[in-house]
């Protein structure tokens, strides 16, 4: 109920307009029963309720055109001041509210200059309406104060409406901006995990299509290598369903735990991944210099996949039995380098354009490292990378 009683005033203005005049209307009656010639009783009553009702019926309007409004008020008050009635604030309230009125809804400049236009015109009215030196805290002190103080509320309630209004506009401004970063965080996490799938499923793929080709070559001169391969691309397809099965779990995942999800892979899993390119025909020769140290998830997840995604289109592309990878480890950082000495031409087709090595160079600047790609003086291809032992913001990308 009080809810309700708070939100007439908003909701019914014009209702409530009207009530306002009425009982302003209603409390002119006492106020022109005194003059200034004679307190106890003026000599005629009805020029004051007149001039009473005209500013009382104005106040109907004083929302949609305060000026005109507070105008009349004004002329009514002054008109009663000159016809000797007391200005007290029973005969000052409808340009009170008329002040208040102007203050809420215009600029201050124009509030100020209206209220003391009026206080000039009232209290110089009743000035001249008596002159007496008596009757000076009746006809200017009392007016003056009563007709400031309505501007000066008018002018807080307006400050403070507009405060209230910037406020919910930062606060939608903050929820607008809160949503968008919402969707910009959606929009890397799709971005991530489609990386995550293509590196999965380009991995595998060619690491199975190796191991297949390879077995068919082999299964009339050597069964028993050709059974090997064919056992060692089972296992591969299997790696390859487990991997994009926990990478498009992360899609459906609501509830589930960090804990149920299996460890993302890194730089300890390389044995089992130069084992597979091994199984498959390819040779890959892994060596380490310097003192290995621990690398964050992000650069360690990082790392796995550029050698893999590396291995990946040596396998495919570069038409050679061979490859090497070299991690060397300095304080700071860890500088990859996967070589082959392949000659096919199709190396150059995932070249500076290719998704693989754009795939690998996001990776690698998403962590604030740098990755190169080009054919070899010497032949065969290069990935070098360079990434942070622990990452910090992304760099920019330096490759020429």
């Amino acid at each position: 109920m009080t809810t309700t009683w708070q939100h007439y005033p908003r909701n019914h203005p014009r209702t409530v307009d009207s009530a306002v005049a009425l009982l302003l209307f209603a409390v002119a009656f006492p106020g022109s029963m005194y003059g200034v010639s004679d307190m106890a009783a003026p000599a005629r009553w009805w020029p004051c309720v007149l001039l009473a009702g005209l500013s009382c019926a104005a106040l109907l309007w004083r929302r949609t055109r305060p000026l005109p409004v507070t105008a009349v008020a004004v002329l009514c008050a002054a008109g009663m001041a000159l016809a000797g009635y007391v200005m007290t604030a029973l005969l000052l309230a409808p340009l009170m509210v008329a002040l208040y009125s102007l203050a809420a809804h215009t600029a201050r400049t124009m509030t100020w200059n209206v209220t003391l236009a009026a206080v000039v015109l009232v209290a110089g009215a009743a000035l001249i309406a008596e002159p007496a030196g008596d009757a000076l805290a009746l006809n200017v002190i009392g007016p003056v104060a009563w007709l400031l103080l309505p501007a000066a509320l008018g002018s807080t309630a307006r400050f403070r409406r507009a405060y209230l209004e910037s406020v919910h506009a930062r606060a939608e401004y903050a929820e607008r901006t809160r949503e968008e970063e919402a969707r910009h965080r959606v929009a890397e996490e799709r971005m991530r995990i489609a990386r995550e799938l293509h590196d999965v499923s380009a991995h595998h793929l060619a690491l199975a299509n190796a191991q297949a080709t390879t077995a068919a070559l082999l299964i009339r001169s050597h069964p028993a290598q050709a059974e090997k391969m064919v056992n060692a691309l089972g296992d591969t397809t299997a790696a390859a369903l487990r991997e994009m099965k926990a990478t498009v779990g992360l899609l459906r995942r609501s509830d589930a735990s960090e804990d149920s999800l299996q460890p993302a892979p890194g730089l300890a899993q390389l044995p089992g991944l130069v084992a597979a390119h091994t199984a498959a025909g390819l040779t890959v020769t892994l060596t380490t210099h310097g003192l290995p140290q621990p690398l964050s998830p992000g650069a360690d997840l990082t790392a796995y996949r550029i050698v893999q995604e590396a291995l990946a289109n040596v396998a495919k592309h570069a038409h050679t039995s061979t490859a090497e990878v070299d991690l060397t480890y300095t304080h700071d950082r860890l500088a990859i380098t996967i070589t082959d000495h392949g000659t096919g031409p199709a190396t150059a087709s995932d070249s500076e354009s290719g998704y693989g090595l754009i795939g690998m160079r996001e990776r690698a600047l998403s962590i604030g490292g740098q990755l190169r790609a080009g054919h070899r003086p010497t032949g065969g291809f290069e990935v070098s990378t360079e990434l942070p032992l622990h990452p910090y913001a992304p760099a920019e990308d330096s490759t020429p």
